[in-house]
């Protein structure tokens, strides 16, 4: 899980095991040690854990409807579901989400504008240097001193991170905690699976010959041949070498935002324009040397293959999930999109999809977000109630949050072992991906159905629980390791002579991991965010275009056309805003790096 996770849009962290998933991320953490997630406090009315809440100072007798704007969920309404019943019984809280992703952006315009956002809202920091000077945002410096969580982490967390916004809070205050915060260090990566690689099913792939992979040619050519020997699933649904979508797009096609990772290349949060490297090298997404352009080019030497799916340009993400849950999907590149399918009992049988090397690839990783991946937590000014609110919040950063967050419930998802630590159930293990019917005394309906449709946390699911030791992430219980010793993954292993992708690609000098950086790049002027509105808009409408043009030769006239046409947008003026900003990024990777 990472993100990055969690930032740009990422939709779904989902574990290995296919235990879970949380758009955007199912993450949680948490440190503190006393709480424990048993279903008996889940169905309590009004207890809760934290501070105030012992002190007796909250009163839960009144139904409170916190309004969420949540840039990070793929679903508008309220939660209901199991996590909803948690939520309800706990703190006689409703949650009603608001998501730009499915209401589309004009969303934050117009309450910004209205000046409410909502109660609780989650935003990227470009949006949070906004909020601060227009007093859309609280002030939540003093709050967090009453709690028992969040305060752990005030010091090495919230306070750097809050700091760096220092022209619009000079003070120091803490308006926002940043999401999906790590608990390792500024430079440590964790994961197995490196955020965006090469993915495919090792069945499938290895009923093909298993051939090396050279370049993206031979990944290609691999495709067609899986495509050719496997084209239905069982139940007769349609295969797809590549299926992409629109919907998380911002400032070019998102799809090919993280396979220009696969060649060093990344967008840095913050800016649209521009790609960086681990030297620190920065070029321009329509420089005809970009990676931008190469994966275009990729993306579209695969449609005239016919390896694209024709869904691609009308589907949203949800439909994509789908796929993938059913297998329909040949070419995976994020490692959450893992979880979609692959189980432990699939695994004994050699079925699920696994990390394929292509060699000339050279990947970026950031590191874990110990400051946090690009989008925050805030507290809105006109909150009706912002006590139940932190109360809530703190609550999420618990052991017993954090568990029902990245692990669902205690006795249904996982169950204690002799040994102390925590173990998935068989329900557990493929309770996502076959939205099993939850129990009504836990709030009935299907599982994935009930999850948080919150879609992100504040801290991440690699913060060690206090109860067992190891991470909240179910993938790195030791007893999910051991039960993950499968025919899939030993043959793997075999294979690459790796114990994991991560370490793969670490022996054979295919990787970077560049501290990851979430700190204040600064907002754009009225006249650069309109600049960069027009461009962004052009420039992944154009892309779309590309990748479905008819021959190589409208392919190039787009290109040409889109990149005369975007200087006259004012590229230039906005590709000087990122590239000050990629600069400050390249600054600070070398000092986290030379401070480890």
């Amino acid at each position: 899980m990472s993100k990055i996770k969690k930032s740009a849009r990422e939709s779904v962290v989902v574990s290995l095991a296919g235990l879970l998933v949380a758009s955007v991320a199912l993450t949680g953490c948490s440190s503190g040690s006393d709480d424990t997630s048993s279903t008996d406090k889940s169905s309590d009315t009004g207890t809760s854990t934290s501070a105030t809440q012992a002190a007796g100072t909250i009163d839960h007798s009144k139904p409170l409807t916190i309004t969420v704007f949540d840039n990070a969920a793929n679903y508008q309404g309220e939660q209901t579901g199991w996590y909803g019943k948690i939520i309800k019984d706990k703190f006689n809280i409703t949650l009603n989400i608001l998501a730009p992703q499915v209401a589309g952006d004009q969303l934050y315009k117009t309450r910004t504008a209205a000046g409410d956002l909502g109660d609780l809202v989650i935003v990227d920091n470009s949006q949070l240097e906004e909020l601060i000077p227009a007093g859309l945002v609280m002030d939540l410096t003093d709050k967090l001193k009453n709690t028992k969580y969040l305060s752990q982490y005030v010091d090495n967390h919230f306070k750097p991170f809050n700091a760096a916004f220092d022209k619009i809070n000079p003070e120091g205050k803490i308006y926002a905690l940043p999401t999906f915060e790590a608990d390792t260090s500024p430079t440590t990566f964790s994961e197995e699976l490196p955020y965006s690689s090469p993915i495919m099913p090792w069945d499938y792939y290895k009923g093909v010959g298993a051939p090396k992979l050279n370049n993206l040619n031979d990944l290609l050519n691999v495709l067609k041949q899986m495509q050719e020997k496997y084209p239905k699933t069982p139940d007769g649904k349609p295969i797809v070498p590549i299926t992409l979508w629109k919907d998380w797009d911002g400032g070019g096609m998102e799809n090919v935002r993280w396979l220009s990772g696969w060649y060093g290349y990344q967008q840095p949060d913050g800016t649209s324009t521009i790609q960086l490297n681990a030297k620190g090298d920065i070029v321009p997404l329509i420089d005809d040397n970009s990676m931008y352009k190469k994966i275009l080019q990729f993306y579209f030497d695969a449609n005239q293959q016919g390896l694209v799916d024709p869904d691609s340009p009308s589907q949203d993400w949800n439909k994509v999930a789908e796929k993938l849950t059913n297998k329909q999907v040949l070419l995976l590149w994020y490692s959450w999109q893992t979880g979609f399918y692959n189980t432990i009992e699939r695994g004994k049988n050699g079925d699920g999809n696994v990390s394929v090397p292509i060699a000339d690839t050279h990947i970026i990783q950031n590191s874990d977000a110990y400051y946090g991946s690009g989008r925050v937590f805030a507290i809105g000014s006109k909150a009706k109630d912002p006590d139940r609110i932190m109360e809530f919040l703190d609550w999420l950063n618990s052991p017993e949050g954090l568990r029902y967050y990245t692990a669902g419930f205690e006795g249904f998802n996982y169950e204690k072992t002799t040994d102390g630590k925590f173990k998935l159930t068989e329900v557990g293990q493929t309770a996502f991906q076959n939205n099993t019917p939850v129990p009504d005394e836990y709030g009935g309906g299907g599982y994935q159905d009930g999850q948080s449709k919150l879609n992100t946390m504040i801290m991440s699911d690699f913060v060690v629980d206090p109860d067992t030791k190891e991470f909240y992430n179910t993938n790195y219980w030791s007893s999910t390791i051991e039960a993950n010793k499968t025919a899939l993954k030993t043959d793997w292993q075999k294979t690459y002579n790796a114990t994991n992708a991560t370490d793969y690609y670490l022996k054979n000098n295919m990787i970077d991991i560049v501290p990851n950086i979430n700190t204040s790049l600064g907002s754009d002027s009225s006249d650069i965010k309109n600049k960069r509105s027009q461009i962004s808009d052009y420039v992944k409408n154009t892309s779309w275009k590309m990748v479905f043009a008819k021959n190589q030769a409208e392919f190039d006239q787009l290109w040409t056309k889109m990149q005369k046409d975007a200087v006259g947008l004012g590229w230039n003026d906005v590709v000087a805003v990122d590239t000050e900003r990629a600069q400050k990024i390249v600054k600070m990777r070398a000092d986290a790096t030379a401070t480890k």
